[in-house]
């Protein structure tokens, strides 16, 4: 167990914890989040032998951080960007970048579509305004547009 590598997360990356299990029996996950030392003071304490990081787009990952991570070689992030990483630094000390690239791709256009249809016809500022009991005072919400005027095509 002392021989596996290092994974650093500096934050949780919910969309690995649910799986995390399987990937003990060959990597050593190091939890910065779970001390209570400064991150700075964690990451020159514990994270020397560090070989990869695990992280997500919310937290970012800076110069600063790179610099406190002497072995380090991968980044492995769970967002399709890369905003959130220094890439100067990473590719100046010859740093790996992975990420999830389009795999989230075909669930965010199904959700801008759900969201495309809650915003133009209003479902859920109507669902708010009758579980807020307005109905009866104020009269029924209005329905907002039809979505259906946006796909019609002319027949000639």
């Amino acid at each position: 167990m002392e021989n596996q590598p290092i994974v650093l997360q500096l934050h949780p990356v919910l969309s690995i914890a649910s799986v995390e299990d399987r990937f003990l029996k060959k990597f050593r996950f190091l939890k910065a989040w779970e001390s209570l030392m400064h991150l700075d003071l964690f990451l020159t304490t514990y994270a020397q032998s560090v070989t990869a990081l695990l992280c997500s787009g919310y937290n970012p990952i800076t110069a600063d951080k790179l610099r406190c991570l002497h072995s380090f070689r991968c980044i492995v992030t769970t967002s399709a960007d890369l905003n959130h990483i220094d890439l100067v630094e990473c590719h100046r000390r010859g740093i790996a970048i992975a990420n999830a690239g389009d795999s989230f791709s075909e669930n965010a256009a199904d959700y801008a579509i759900g969201l495309f249809f809650d915003v133009f016809r209003q479902i859920s500022a109507g669902d708010r305004y009758v579980r807020q009991g307005l109905w009866p005072i104020k009269g029924e919400h209005p329905l907002g547009s039809r979505v259906s005027i946006f796909f019609s095509i002319p027949i000639s």
